[in-house]
């Protein structure tokens, strides 16, 4: 059974700097992101994870393949870490989505239902859900999971018991490292959303 997880959200995207949904669209890293990866890579370079999974979506993968090419560790994809597929509202940014701003809260108040091209939150919700148990249970010590932000945040929100008709109360940036250990039985949030490797040299990141 493991013992330490490290949730790390992928680094930047042009679509995260233009404040685009991404869902399932294969966005790569920008340049900003492959370096806020060698940051986190060179962090955790003196004890690396055994393992890491990753979402199959691409700026998850190459985020992956970046730390595991620092660490030397395998990387297996998960199909089930993907971000929540958005359909039509993919490429969008806030401002013409806020263009469909009822329809989109009613969709939203009701787990279960469905707008076409969208993964319905329940769909979502169970299997990352069952992705994170599956990760909790593996044989390795310490593993990384590599996949986004919506994926932990909903996460969280199960494993809080959060309702899932409200809003997130959680955010993750990109490259941030949340650590879970497992202590006297029960999983403990050692970190949450922890960025400091993208301050060293004083550089200036931008997230979303």
């Amino acid at each position: 059974m493991a013992e330490k997880l490290w949730l790390i959200r992928h680094g930047r995207t042009a679509w995260n700097a233009q404040g685009r949904i991404q869902g399932w669209a294969d966005v790569p890293l920008d340049e900003v992101g492959r370096e806020q990866a060698r940051r986190l890579a060179e962090r955790l370079r003196a004890s690396p994870p055994d393992r890491i999974l990753c979402s199959p979506l691409w700026r998850a993968y190459e985020t992956a393949q970046i730390l595991a090419a620092a660490w030397g560790v395998p990387v297996e994809v998960d199909e089930r870490l993907k971000e929540r597929g958005q359909g039509p509202l993919e490429g969008r940014t806030g401002v013409e989505v806020a263009a469909l701003r009822e329809a989109w809260r009613q969709f939203e108040q009701d787990p279960t239902a469905e707008i076409a091209g969208v993964e319905p939150r329940a769909v979502f919700a169970a299997r990352v859900w069952a992705a994170m148990q599956a990760a909790m249970d593996r044989p390795e010590r310490a593993l990384a999971i590599v996949a986004h932000g919506g994926t932990f945040a909903m996460f969280f929100r199960q494993w809080l018991g959060l309702p899932l008709d409200r809003p997130s109360p959680f955010r993750f940036d990109n490259t941030s490292l949340t650590e879970l250990v497992l202590q006297d039985g029960r999983w403990m949030v050692r970190l949450l959303n922890d960025t400091c490797h993208l301050d060293m040299g004083g550089a200036q990141w931008g997230v979303g």
